[in-house]
């Protein structure tokens, strides 16, 4: 089992809109290596951090878990959607998704800035400068640290 980091933008898609709907496809990467991790080395049974991004309030706000594994994201074919890529078609697809399930949120929102002070995360990419992939590797150790700061005094 592997641990990642998939951001979204909680207006778009939130941990909230994962837990309502149970099971969801992460359709919508358009950058090759987010799309590379996604086809080659996310696998069923992985553990995602749901990261809220691009908003008031940025950070971990849940855990979901890879279902299935990667296939054709067909939002890139359908030309009324904003994933629409007229290079990519059914017979030569460039972009994949993912489904994942919801398994919990966490006790609360963990901030970008309290992930940043951590040491344990100093080479996490989602601290690092400019790195915006929406999905990210994050090893066991770090995936521990971060989870063991739920129990933070509020």
């Amino acid at each position: 089992m592997a641990y990642w980091l998939f951001k979204t933008e909680p207006d778009t898609f939130s941990i909230d809109t994962l837990r309502t709907q149970k099971v969801s496809c992460w359709e919508g990467v358009r950058n090759y290596q987010a799309r590379n991790m996604l086809r080659d080395e996310v696998k069923i049974g992985d553990l995602v951090l749901i990261y809220h991004s691009s908003c008031k309030n940025v950070g971990v706000a849940g855990i979901a878990r890879v279902v299935r594994e990667a296939y054709p994201d067909h939002f890139a074919f359908d030309p009324e959607s904003d994933c629409f890529d007229p290079k990519s078609s059914p017979d030569n697809p460039r972009w994949v998704m993912v489904d994942i399930e919801f398994v919990r949120k966490t006790e609360r929102l963990i901030p970008l800035a309290v992930l940043k002070a951590l040491p344990q995360l100093s080479e996490l990419a989602l601290v690092k400068r400019g790195n915006r992939l929406s999905v990210m590797p994050v090893s066991e150790s770090e995936w521990q640290a971060i989870l063991t700061k739920e129990a933070w005094p509020k």
